[in-house]
């Protein structure tokens, strides 16, 4: 299984790096016989959601997701699963399963920007605006090096807090 496991990711990452539909079909096809096979197996399950999202299919991908989430995914391809599940939510108008798949993620995997990016545009999408552009604002004078944002950095984090606040 392994071997036939590792075939088809990299039959997946050069149809996705090259953008080839019929690499990524390819890949789709020995995932998906590799999940008929291994229905218990998490790691084959989330391959093949994400040979799914790569082709354009994400409606597809998710029960795939879901299932390798509830065989119980972990490490780096656990943050990737929810990463990849709540960004396919979000983008079919499920925003609030979008919302709780990504919070799941960024109490899990606090460092990953891209969850918490995607987040903040769930959280948007909810009319959650404080709370998007908060974290949306928090995360940006975190990561930043833009001098002008530094200079201004003390005031942004604190309104980043108190948007409703004036002087």
């Amino acid at each position: 299984m392994r071997e036939r496991l590792d075939q088809a990711i990299g039959l997946r990452e050069e149809g996705r790096a090259k953008q080839d539909q019929a690499i990524l079909a390819e890949a789709r096809a020995l995932l998906l016989e590799l999940a008929a096979a291994y229905p218990d197996v998490a790691e084959v399950h989330y391959q093949t959601g994400v040979a799914h999202d790569n082709s354009g299919m994400g409606r597809a991908a998710i029960p795939y997701y879901v299932h390798a989430l509830e065989l119980g995914l972990t490490g780096a391809d656990l943050e990737r699963c929810l990463l990849g599940l709540g960004s396919t939510y979000r983008s079919l108008g499920q925003y609030e399963e979008a919302v709780a798949t990504l919070r799941r993620g960024m109490d899990a995997f606090p460092a990953n920007r891209a969850i918490q990016v995607l987040l903040s545009m769930a959280l948007y999408n909810t009319g959650r605006h404080k709370e998007a552009m908060e974290l949306a604002l928090t995360k940006l004078m975190e990561t930043t090096s833009d001098e002008k944002l530094l200079y201004f950095g003390r005031g942004l984090s604190y309104y980043a807090q108190h948007l409703d606040e004036t002087w």
